[in-house]
């Protein structure tokens, strides 16, 4: 039998918190990494087991202190992030963290500069970014064929809080924070944004909303449903964004488009393996193709064209990423808990838009 709690630079000791969904996808795409599972704390003993997490820890704190993990894989809800990673940090182990990394901006501030002293690996999956697609369009815009970049805009929306009975932790702002659907999916869009474009969102107008409706108890709903976001960056450009978990009909559906003064680029994450290019002079759709893709969107292309990619490609990825990161390897466009704070500090400009109805900085 293997012993599990042996060191190796390549096959990284690794502990997961959690045994939801999320758990069962990052557990996946550790193995695919050659990750040696150790163990899963979580509430759900019975589900860790099911799901073949490995052995069992009583506690969270249990399996951080354990000595036998070289990486924790944090996917609790969002109350937990922070007391969770600044244990595994003081005990000398990487983090994975699930977004939103705190429920305010100031503590993912404060986790990010802890990552940062400790000099520990400390990731945030925004997945999204490893779509090769995505890849090629921020080449595109970094190369200079979009030109100078003027709007962004775009959406995010999905419909599984829409009805009564669609509860869930999250829309309890005492555990998933003060706000529900731009930090869980603005979050994501803001972070590809600005990803791609290589631009900073500086300053934002924003409005929330909540579909009023009978929640299964007639609990209120606390946390925004909806969100409408103008916003302007630091390069120039203008932008929109619109995100919502109450839209009939999108399950998953972000929504990206960089209009410049050449080129525009379009991306859904629906559609993953295409990139629609438009031009003054002509429109094209680019079909995601090893043969020709950019260098810096050939890696996150794995399977040759016509066999199609997906969410699963893209967490596999970005873990596999995180662990070369664990061996000293630079992965271009790794999410870091830098990203988490960003996207947490953006989070809280738009709630205070909401509140004040000025714009606010962020």
């Amino acid at each position: 039998m293997e012993n599990i709690s042996r060191k190796s630079p390549d096959r990284p000791r690794v502990g997961i918190i959690g045994t939801g969904f999320m758990g069962g996808v990052h557990a996946r795409s550790a193995r695919l990494a050659g990750a040696n599972i150790v163990g899963v704390a979580g509430s759900r003993a019975d589900r860790a087991r099911n799901q073949g997490f490995g052995r069992t820890f009583p506690s969270a704190d249990a399996l951080i202190e354990s000595g036998e993990i070289d990486v924790v894989h944090i996917c609790t809800p969002n109350h937990l992030h922070a007391p969770l990673t600044l244990k595994a940090l003081a005990a000398g182990v990487a983090v994975v963290c699930e977004k939103p990394l705190a429920t305010d901006a100031e503590t993912a501030a404060m986790m990010a500069a802890r990552a940062a002293e400790t000099g520990l690996v400390a990731t945030v999956p925004f997945v999204y970014r490893f779509h090769a697609m995505v890849r090629e369009a921020r080449q595109r815009i970094a190369r200079g064929d979009v030109g100078r970049v003027t709007l962004l805009q775009g959406s995010y929306l999905q419909d599984w809080l829409l009805r009564p009975e669609d509860d869930n932790w999250r829309v309890d702002p005492e555990v998933g924070g003060p706000s529900r659907t731009f930090a869980d999916i603005g979050s994501h869009w803001c972070d590809l944004a600005e990803f791609v474009t290589g631009d900073r969102i500086t300053e934002v107008s924003a409005q929330t909303a909540v579909v009023q409706r009978a929640r299964v108890g007639n609990a209120p709903v606390l946390t925004e449903d909806m969100v409408t976001v103008q916003f302007r960056t630091g390069g120039g450009a203008l932008g929109s964004v619109t995100t919502s978990q109450v839209s009939p009909g999108r399950k998953n559906r972000l929504f990206l488009e960089v209009s410049g003064t050449e080129e525009s680029l379009a991306f859904d994450q629906e559609q993953p393996e295409l990139l629609w290019v438009g031009r003054r002079d002509g429109s094209r759709v680019l079909v995601r193709d090893p043969s020709t893709l950019s260098p810096a969107a050939l890696p996150y292309s794995p399977l040759p064209a016509g066999h199609a990619q997906g969410y699963h490609d893209c967490f596999d990825a970005f873990v596999a990423d995180s662990y070369a990161a664990l061996r000293g390897e630079h992965r271009d466009g790794l999410p870091t808990f830098e990203d988490g704070a960003r996207a947490a500090r953006i989070c809280a400009a738009v709630l205070t838009s909401a509140r004040t109805g000025e714009w606010a900085e962020c």
